[in-house]
């Protein structure tokens, strides 16, 4: 990928990191009841099923390209309007609420039985098909090597959201309070950017 495109990507990829998803709250809520050393256990089985989830949604991008060149513009544009879709609907949701699970007393718990959790709130949600089916088109050059550049952007996503989560592990208490004070506010800040995001993507 140009460097430039890569940057770019990276910094998207950040902003969609710090919006509300199911495996976000996970790894916040079981950072509070399991501590941030065990929760590795549940991001990492997100990891793997984000990986899954993107390698689907690559597959069909790249089978769809290949077999009409056009077809890379159409997904930007209908992937840009899915975007701004989204970027409503997350606007218009009510701010995360997770302050009553966390109290509650946790029982024991392996790690493989976090792991799991963690990689199938990654995998349940068919609507991440969808996302990364209108998220990566944006950034892809078909004059470059289309299995390069998903790699570089699966890594890339992967890495971010696994620091992210675990960040929020680490700091679960102090996190709670303030997404109780600020969620709605939150919510449509992020709202607002993945909006001007499906605006502006596609004609870049």
């Amino acid at each position: 990928m140009a460097l430039h495109t890569w940057l770019l990507y990276l910094l998207a990829s950040g902003g969609l990191s710090i919006t509300p998803g199911p495996n976000t709250l996970l790894a916040l809520t079981h950072g509070a009841l399991h501590g941030h050393r065990k929760t590795l256990c549940t991001i990492s089985g997100g990891a793997l099923g984000f990986t899954g989830l993107i390698a689907l949604s690559m597959l069909g991008i790249g089978a769809l390209i290949q077999a009409w060149a056009p077809a890379l513009i159409v997904l930007k544009w209908v992937g840009g309007a899915y975007l701004v879709w989204l970027g409503v609907h997350l606007w218009r949701s009510p701010g995360v609420q997770i302050q009553a699970e966390s109290d509650a007393a946790a029982p024991a718990v392996s790690g493989v039985r976090l792991f799991r959790q963690g990689c199938l709130s990654a995998v349940s949600n068919p609507k991440a098909l969808l996302f990364y089916g209108a998220f990566l088109p944006q950034f892809l050059d078909p004059e470059r090597d289309l299995l390069a550049q998903f790699a570089i952007m699966a890594a890339t996503f992967v890495a971010i959201e696994f620091m992210y989560e675990y960040l929020l592990a680490r700091l679960a208490y102090r996190v709670q309070p303030w997404l109780a004070r600020h969620g709605r506010r939150f919510n449509k800040t992020c709202g607002a950017l993945f909006a001007l995001f499906g605006i502006a993507m596609p004609t870049t």
